[in-house]
C-alpha cells in the first residue's frame, strides 16, 4: 500500500486558504502546521481557514503542546477544525518545543503529557473527564456526532512512545531518516501496546523526515540543514535513545547547545556545527534519485505516512518553492 505523504509547514500570515489549496493541488495527502505562537499565526484558525479552501486535505497540528492551552480548549479548537472540515481534522501533540522555549520553558514532564493526552481523549470522545477541580465534559462535541478526532503523538524517546501506546491513534517518530532507528522506535510501541493489552498494530504509524530533492547536494544539504537541527535536538534530550559513535556525539552536543533564538534556522551556530555526513544521515538531500530510495527505505522499515519537512525557516522561498514543486512532481509520484 502507498503510504501517506504529508507536508510539515509554519503557519503563513493571512495566506492559509492559499496554501491548503496549494498543497491539496500539489497532490499531498495532508498538512501539518507548526503551533508555535511566538513564531507563526495560531495553528487552528489557519487549520479552520484551510477546511473551508480543501476537499480532501488532513489538517493537522504539527504539533501542539500540553502547557499553552487547557486540555478542554484544546479540545475544542480541533474538533471545531473537525466539524469545518467534515472530519478531516488530527490532533498531532509532543511535550512542547519552540512554543515553550520562547516563553522561557521547558518541555512538559512525561507524567505531565501522559495526563493532559488522556483528559483530551476524554472531552474529544465527549466523556466526563476528570480534572483536579472536579468532573467537566464538553457539551457540544458530544453533540456533533462526529468520529472522535483522531490523536497523533510526536515521539523520539521511550517514555513518550509508551503514552503513544497507550492513548494515541497515531504515532509520527522524529527519529531522523535512518530506516534502523525508525524500526526500534516502531518495535518497542509494539512491545508496549501488547504489554497495554491492545493490539501492537492497531495504531498508525508515521515519521517525521527532513527532505530537499536537488542535483547540487551541497545546496541540498543547506536548505535542509536548520530543519535537520531541529529535529536532531529531540535526540539530544534527557531520555531520547542515542547512539554510540559519531551521531551519539552530535545528539549529545545539539541536546546541550541548542540555540532557540535560532530555532529552524540553517544560520544558527548549532545548525552550522552540524557535519555534512551527519546530514546525510539524519536528513535527505540530494538528487530526485536519492530522495525517492531514501524514503522508500522509510516506507520498508515500516512508515504507514511521511511527514515531509521541506527545509530551514531562513531558506530563500524561491530555494522552498523548487523543492516543493520537485517534490510533488518528481517525488511524489515515485512513491505511489
Amino acid at each position: 500500500m502507498a503510504p501517506e505523504l504529508d507536508l510539515l509547514m509554519f503557519p503563513q500570515p493571512g495566506r492559509p486558504a492559499e496554501t491548503g489549496a496549494m498543497v491539496e493541488s500539489a497532490g499531498w495527502d495532508g498538512i501539518y502546521l507548526a503551533d508555535t505562537q511566538n513564531l507563526a499565526p495560531d495553528v487552528h484558525v489557519s487549520l479552520g481557514i484551510m477546511a473551508t479552501a480543501t476537499e480532501r486535505l488532513r489538517l493537522v497540528t504539527g504539533v501542539t503542546n500540553p502547557v499553552t492551552r487547557h486540555p478542554a480548549v484544546t479540545a475544542t479548537a480541533i474538533a471545531t477544525v473537525h466539524a469545518a472540515s467534515g472530519g478531516r481534522a488530527v490532533l498531532g501533540i509532543g511535550r512542547g518545543d519552540s512554543s515553550l522555549g520562547y516563553l522561557g520553558r521547558k518541555p512538559a514532564r512525561v507524567t505531565t503529557f501522559e495526563t493532559y493526552v488522556a483528559r483530551v481523549r476524554g472531552f474529544l470522545d465527549g466523556d466526563d473527564v476528570e480534572l483536579d477541580s472536579g468532573l467537566s465534559r464538553n457539551r457540544w462535541i458530544a453533540e456533533q456526532g462526529l468520529p472522535p478526532v483522531p490523536i497523533d503523538v510526536a515521539a523520539t524517546g521511550p517514555r513518550v512512545i509508551g503514552v503513544a501506546a497507550r492513548l494515541a491513534d497515531r504515532v509520527t517518530f522524529a527519529v531522523g531518516a535512518d530506516p534502523r532507528r525508525l524500526r526500534d522506535a516502531i518495535a518497542q510501541l509494539r512491545t508496549e501496546r501488547a504489554a497495554a493489552g491492545l493490539d501492537p498494530a492497531g495504531i498508525s504509524v508515521g515519521a517525521y523526515v527532513n527532505v530537499v530533492a536537488n542535483p547540487d547536494v551541497e545546496a541540498a544539504r543547506e536548505t535542509v540543514r536548520g530543519g535537520a537541527a531541529s529535529f536532531a535536538h529531540f535526540s539530544g534530550m534527557a531520555g531520547a535513545p542515542r547512539k554510540a559513535g559519531p551521531d551519539g556525539a552530535v545528539f549529545e552536543s545539539i541536546g546541550s547547545g541548542y540555540d532557540m533564538e535560532g530555532h529552524g534556522s540553517a544560520g544558527s551556530s548549532h545548525a552550522a556545527s552540524l557535519p555534512d555526513e551527519f546530514i546525510d544521515r539524519f536528513a535527505i538531500a540530494g538528487p530526485v534519485e536519492h530522495c525517492v530510495a531514501r524514503l522508500s527505505e522509510m516506507v520498508e522499515a515500516g512508515a504507514e505516512r511521511l511527514v515531509v519537512v521541506p527545509g530551514s525557516r531562513d531558506a530563500d522561498p524561491a530555494t522552498i518553492f523548487a523543492n516543493l514543486a520537485s517534490l510533488a512532481t518528481d517525488v511524489l509520484p515515485e512513491l505511489r
